[in-house]
């Protein structure tokens, strides 16, 4: 066979380099791999006859998961990039719909995964054949433990590809060198869901032990698998699988009922719970700001809410910034006037219930919320004062009576369509960012890929479309109704409950809102609206503030930016690299591509 095949890139059955000379994580053991002279190991089988070699290959299965990006946000509803004027930038291409498949990695936040996720996939798949045999290494409970890793790993990275490409082959074994590649096809998106599934009950089968697949972590062991996630891999999965985009029948709500509320359960049994620290004065205005600036790599001492982060610290400050920051590089996500009217009044009222133009330029005011549009900041869910700043705001949190952001026309950081330091819609990113972050004390925060309120949020759509929002469902001896889940993740936001009586289309809706507060800039609103296949309905184009200050006295005028053309279904997934493509459909004559590209 051809040697450029589509799979190249993952279809070497090892010879192992001194490059796996690597922290054995598994352990928190720094003892490197004892290599033979020419620095090579000869065989796998080498690698598997030795506890530590072996543990640095598992070891070595870690680190294909593409990190959730902040700037994601740009690529939906919720932002409009500072950099869209700048012309070639991945933005201004992306608002156009200039993209092919050809050239889609260029320009999506996080590329073209899918050769890279095949890779940790075939060699989680080696490190499961190599280990069935490797003996006298480690005891049972040891090699059970290593094993849910691989397989919870394994799992990740399946649902990292269904998520983005839908459909994908399975491979169950490594790839071995004379892998005829033109056999293999393209699975449903609900047969890969189905083999996640397995492979999250998999690990979860391995002793609760510290030595085996336990809940906790250990010292130095900090992005290592454990028992909260397969089932927040899980609950993602099966919720994808049941919305609008997915669901061929396989799964219905009331299969992802079942399986969100154990996972919800499980994980509150074990002491997962969301994080609800009050914060010191000057830190944070509320728990809910404080837990996107506080480290999840605590052992779960303080950030109980955690349970996966993929990626580090993030740079809001010089990145996503406000040209009063010194040193600043550019505005980044610039929140959009669409999110800010996302956000509720603090009496639990939405302030903006439509618009009577097709240009979002007229809002249609509820009165019962109290919205004052002379004063639009006040009376606003707290969420919205932990995530936006917006004109008036305060700066530095430690520094209550200093300076306030200034938006408005003519403001230190008011709007430009030249400068991508500017705001673009009136609006800069607060969220994860420390007030007190800045160059000498960079102190923002990090997005975490699962946190235990997503599987709240999962739970509470299920139930509500497979028993309605009021009816209880348990499990583990606990039990609750959507609208009693949905209400804890607003009781921690400092907002009151959703009410009793409410249809299933309007709980929905009132759900569906609540999403995008509670996870905005985190990466899901990307992937809701294609799942909900409402992308037409949220993407074509976004709104922005510009304010006018006249001698003190302030006026607000909503303004459309210019249209976006990556709303149409063909954005619904990403595109398969063209140069894979072209190569199966050389071996095969099948054209794996996805619909629209």
């Amino acid at each position: 066979m051809n040697a450029n095949t589509i799979f190249k890139r993952i279809q070497q059955y090892w010879l192992i380099s001194c490059s796996l000379a690597l922290l054995v994580l598994a352990g928190g053991c720094n003892k490197q791999l004892e290599l033979p002279p020419d620095g090579r190991l000869t065989s796998l089988e080498q690698v598997f006859s030795d506890k530590n070699r072996a543990m640095g290959y598992l070891n070595s299965c870690y680190g294909y998961c593409p990190a959730p990006s902040m700037e994601r946000a740009s690529y939906t509803d919720e932002a409009q990039d500072a950099d869209d004027i700048t012309s070639g930038s991945k933005y201004s291409i992306w608002y156009k719909g200039a993209i092919t498949a050809a050239i889609y990695g260029s320009y999506s936040k996080d590329g073209q995964p899918w050769a890279q996720l095949f890779q940790g996939i075939n060699k989680c798949n080696t490190f499961l054949t190599q280990i069935k045999t490797a003996t006298a290494i480690v005891s049972d409970e040891i090699k059970a433990g290593w094993v849910a890793q691989a397989h919870t790993l394994r799992a990740l990275y399946y649902w990292q590809l269904a998520k983005r490409y839908g459909g994908v082959p399975v491979f169950r074994e490594p790839l071995g060198l004379n892998h005829d590649f033109s056999k293999d096809a393209r699975a449903k998106f609900s047969d890969v869901v189905k083999f996640i599934l397995a492979d999250c009950d998999s690990a979860l089968a391995a002793p609760n032990t510290g030595d085996g697949f336990p809940w906790t972590l250990k010292e130095q062991q900090f992005g290592i698998m454990t028992r909260a996630v397969p089932y927040a891999i899980k609950s993602e999965a099966v919720t994808y699988a049941a919305s609008p985009l997915w669901n061929d029948g396989t799964f219905t709500w009331a299969d992802a009922t079942a399986i969100n509320v154990d996972a919800l359960t499980q994980c509150l049994l074990n002491d997962y719970k969301l994080f609800n620290k009050t914060p010191e004065p000057g830190t944070a205005q509320n728990p809910y700001a404080l837990y996107f600036i506080t480290s999840s790599n605590d052992q779960r001492a303080v950030d109980k809410e955690t349970i996966l982060q993929v990626g580090g610290q993030m740079q809001l400050w010089k990145y996503a910034g406000m040209p009063s920051t010194p040193k600043m590089s550019k505005a980044g996500p610039c929140p959009t006037q669409d999110l800010v009217d996302a956000y509720e009044m603090a009496n639990g009222e939405a302030p903006i219930t439509g618009y009577s133009d097709a240009a979002h330029l007229n809002p249609i005011v509820n009165p019962a919320s109290g919205y004052d549009p002379v004063n639009p900041y006040d009376g606003r869910d707290p969420r919205f004062y932990a995530s936006i700043y917006y004109n008036g705001a305060v700066r530095r949190l430690n520094d209550p009576g200093g300076y306030k952001v200034q938006t408005y026309v003519g403001g230190t950081d008011g709007i430009s369509d030249n400068n991508n330091r500017y705001t673009r819609t009136g609006y800069y990113t607060r969220k994860f960012n420390n007030s007190q972050s800045g160059e000498g004390n960079e102190a923002d925060g990090a997005i975490r890929l699962f946190r235990l309120a997503e599987i709240y949020l999962n739970f509470a759509e299920s139930a509500n479309q497979s028993v309605g929002p009021d009816v209880p469902v348990a499990a583990n001896g606990l039990s609750g109704s959507a609208r009693d889940v949905i209400n804890a993740v607003r009781k921690r936001a400092g907002m009151p409950n959703f009410p009793a009586g409410m249809s299933k289309e309007a709980f929905e809706k009132k759900y569906r809102n609540e999403r995008r507060v509670e996870l905005a800039f985190e990466e899901h609103r990307f992937f809701d609206v294609r799942r909900w296949k409402v992308l037409d309905q949220t993407d074509p184009f976004v709104t922005g503030m510009r304010i006018a200050n006249t001698n003190g006295v302030l006026s607000y005028t909503r303004f459309k930016l210019p249209n976006r053309g990556a709303a149409t279904d063909k954005y619904l997934m990403y595109p398969i690299e063209k140069g894979e493509v072209d190569k199966i459909l050389g071996l095969s004559g099948v054209n794996w591509q996805n619909p629209g590209w």
